[in-house]
């Protein structure tokens, strides 16, 4: 599976409190024992607003995860061109707007992210509530590519989120937990307007989310989508962070089933002409039923 959203908050590097909340630690070491009994060949690092647009942490987490993994992050309204470009070779691949809890210059924030799309081709992430999502509409209506985190978070945003995912928009099957609707019926609408708009993620470490992910999560998932578990769980963000495709190779099954080998002739079919004669006799009669 490809993880589409997680933060770090490594101690090492500078966090600072967001409306007076600070999170725990939580560094790439405890992402690797909480998802250990997952498959996970790559994901997303997400930018939280404890971490401003500091890129130390970024960089940090990138080189240590290594291949299959990008970045999304905040930029330094000030961010010149090489500074998007050097981010942009080690990985980081999308810019985030966090409206829900971060005050922001929307109108710096989109040109910066058309400057870095011209440059690099980023695309955009955008984590608003879903009742904001109309008034946001002269904004996200300039971005080429965008995705919204969260299926939107709430149910009064969802026909509008809808017309945007039937206009190429992909949207983050995360946070469950901090969400308001329902999930399963969420999850279901915006697949059925386009398969390849839904990318999981766990949104570990859950930070302020009434609850965390669960691995039940990904049953959920794929009780929803069916056959198009794979392009949710892993296919539709790796192609939508511009990487190569996982390589899916069928297994060969272990113990299959084999066929039952014969001892005797089959049994052949006989005419109609060589079928055994009855005497009229040999004819009983089944007695009347009052």
């Amino acid at each position: 599976m490809f993880d589409a959203h997680l933060h770090i908050f490594d101690p090492r590097f500078p966090l600072a409190e967001n409306q007076g909340y600070l999170p725990d630690p939580f560094t790439i070491a405890d992402y690797r024992k909480r998802m250990s009994r997952f498959d996970v060949g790559g994901g997303a690092v997400v930018s939280g607003s404890f971490q401003g647009t500091d890129q130390t942490y970024l960089k940090s987490a990138l080189a240590e995860l290594g291949e299959g993994w990008v970045g999304v992050t905040a930029l330094d309204p000030d961010a010149t061109d090489e500074e998007i470009i050097e981010l942009d070779r080690i990985g980081v691949r999308a810019l985030r707007f966090n409206v829900k809890r971060a005050a922001a210059d929307i109108t710096a924030m989109t040109l910066q992210a058309l400057r870095a799309h011209d440059l690099v081709g980023w695309h955009v992430e955008v984590y608003i509530d879903g009742n904001m999502l109309t008034s946001m509409q002269p904004v996200i209506s300039k971005l080429p590519v965008f995705s919204i985190d969260h299926l939107g978070m709430s149910e009064e945003g969802l026909p509008y989120l809808l017309d945007l995912v039937d206009r190429g928009a992909r949207v983050k099957a995360t946070g469950f937990g901090r969400v308001h609707m329902k999930v399963v019926e969420t999850l279901r609408r915006i697949h059925a307007v386009n398969p390849e708009a839904l990318m999981f993620g766990t949104d570990l470490p859950g930070t302020r989310a009434g609850r965390p992910f669960q691995d039940s999560d990904v049953d959920l998932i794929c009780d929803v989508v069916g056959t198009d578990m794979f392009k949710v769980l892993e296919d539709n963000a790796r192609a939508f962070y511009r990487l190569p495709a996982r390589d899916r190779a069928i297994q060969a099954d272990p113990t299959p089933t084999l066929p039952i080998h014969r001892t005797e002739q089959p049994t052949l079919p006989l005419r109609r002409d060589e079928l055994p004669k009855l005497e009229p006799a040999d004819t009983i009669p089944f007695p009347a039923i009052e």
